[in-house]
C-alpha cells in the first residue's frame, strides 16, 4: 500500500517536466487516486459484500500493483486519471480488509501491540519506492521506468503477503454486523478530525519532492528528504502509541495533528537542508499514526460493525483529500508557490487537533483500543 500510495510522489516531478503536465493537473492525478480511495472505501463497506476478507485484502494488493505497473504504459491524462482511480479503490480495500484480517487476529492471539509493526509497512513501502526510484534514475530509467520497477516490486510481493497471512478457518467469513452504528460524539468528533486530516497533510504528501525541487540550494537532497518520510513513518506508530498510553488516545491525537501541521509549514519556509529533514520528518512521523490511532479508537467504538466505522473513517479521509490536491496545484499555478496552499493545509490540520479533543474514550495502542472479537 506504501508503493502503490505514494511512489507517486518521488515520481510526479519527472513525470510532470517531461508531459508538461501543470501543478493543477497533477493535483487532478492525486484526487483522482483519492476519490478511488473514497469510492472504495464506500464499497468496502457495503453489508452485501460477500467473501472471504482475506482474498478481498489479497486481490486488492495485487490489483494496487497491476494498477502501478500500468502507469508505465498509460500516455495520455485521461488513461492516467482511470489508473489512478484504480488504484485508489484498491487501497481503500487494502486498509479496510488488512485492518480486518490482521487487528483481529492480533487481538484474538492476545497481542494487540503488534498492531504498530503492522501500520509501519506503509512507512516501508514508500522507503522502498524512494530508494527503487532513486536506484531506477542512477540506471538510466525515465519516469515510466520508475512506474514499472515499483509496480512489479508490489506485485512480487504480494504472494509473499498470502504465504504470511494464512487462511484462518475461524475468521474463513466475516462475522455478522449485528445493530446499527451508533453515530455518538466520540465518532463525529473523529470523523470531523478525520476529514481535515485528509484535507490538511495530502499537499504536502502529493508535492514534497516538487516543492524541494523548485528549491535551488534543496534540489539535490530531494531523494534523500522524501526517504527520511519513510523512514520516520516506520517506528511512528509505535513511538506515538507509546506516548497515548502515559496521556491518552485523545491528547495524542491533538498533539500529532499540531506536529503535523508544523511539519506541513515547515515544508516551505525552510530554505536549509535540515529546515526540511525535520519537516519531512514531522509529516512521516504523524501522518501514520494518526491513521492508525483514529482507526483503532474508531473500531472500539463500533462494537461488532468493525468494518462499517473502519471504512466510515477511511471515507471521511477520503472526502477531505479529493479536493485538497487539485487546488492546490491551482493555487500554485497561479502564485508559483506552494506557500499559500501549505498554510491552508496547516490551518485544517490545526482545527482537526482541535476537534480531536472532544473524542473518547483515551485508550493507547495495545490497551483496551482494540476489539476482542474477530471477523469484522
Amino acid at each position: 500500500m506504501g508503493i502503490g500510495r505514494f511512489s507517486y510522489t518521488p515520481i510526479l516531478p519527472a513525470m510532470a517536466a517531461d508531459l508538461a503536465l501543470t501543478q493543477a493537473q497533477a493535483g487532478l492525478l492525486a484526487s483522482a487516486n483519492l476519490l478511488g480511495y473514497l469510492v472504495g472505501a464506500l464499497a468496502a463497506a457495503l453489508p452485501a459484500l460477500r467473501g472471504s476478507p482475506r482474498l478481498w485484502f489479497l486481490a486488492s494488493l495485487a490489483a494496487s500493483a497491476v494498477s502501478t505497473i500500468l502507469m508505465a504504459a498509460a500516455g495520455d491524462v485521461a488513461t492516467f486519471l482511470l489508473l489512478r482511480f484504480v488504484g485508489g479503490v484498491a487501497s481503500a480495500f487494502v486498509l479496510v480488509f488488512a485492518s480486518s484480517v490482521i487487528l483481529d487476529r492480533l487481538a484474538a492471539m492476545g497481542r494487540p501491540t503488534l498492531s504498530c509493526l503492522h501500520f509501519a509497512g506503509i512507512g516501508a513501502g514508500i522507503v522502498l519506492s524512494a530508494l527503487l526510484v532513486n536506484a531506477a534514475g542512477a540506471l538510466g530509467a525515465d519516469w515510466r521506468g520508475d512506474w514499472l520497477v515499483v509496480g512489479l516490486t508490489a506485485l512480487v510481493a504480494t504472494p509473499v503477503v498470502g504465504v504470511l497471512v494464512p487462511p484462518d478457518a475461524r475468521s474463513s467469513a466475516p462475522a455478522a454486523e449485528r445493530g446499527a452504528l451508533r453515530l455518538g460524539r466520540p465518532l463525529v468528533a473523529l470523523l470531523a478530525a478525520y476529514f481535515l486530516f485528509g484535507l490538511g497533510y495530502v499537499t504536502t504528501a502529493t508535492f514534497l519532492v516538487t516543492i524541494i525541487r523548485g528549491m535551488p540550494d534543496l534540489r539535490s537532497a530531494e531523494s534523500a528528504i522524501w526517504l527520511v518520510v519513510g523512514l520516520s513513518a516506520m517506528p511512528s506508530v509505535a513511538l506515538w502509541t507509546g506516548l497515548s498510553r502515559r496521556i491518552g488516545v485523545v491528547p495524542t491525537l491533538s498533539l500529532a495533528f499540531v506536529a503535523e501541521a508544523a511539519g506541513v509549514v515547515g515544508s516551505v519556509v525552510s530554505g536549509s537542508v535540515g529546515g526540511a529533514v525535520v519537516a519531512a520528518a514531522l509529516l512521516g512521523g504523524t501522518f501514520v499514526p494518526i491513521t492508525a490511532l483514529g482507526i483503532m479508537a474508531a473500531r472500539s467504538l463500533a462494537g461488532t460493525r468493525r468494518r462499517q466505522v473502519v471504512a466510515l473513517m477511511t471515507s471521511s479521509f477520503g472526502l477531505g483529500s479529493i479536493i485538497a490536491p487539485t487546488i492546490a496545484g491551482a493555487i500554485a499555478d497561479l502564485t508559483s508557490s506552494f506557500a499559500l496552499p501549505s498554510f491552508l493545509a496547516a490551518g485544517a490540520l490545526t482545527l482537526a487537533a482541535l476537534l480531536s479533543l472532544a473524542a473518547e474514550p483515551r485508550r493507547s495502542c495495545g490497551d483496551r483500543i482494540l476489539p476482542q472479537a474477530s471477523g469484522a
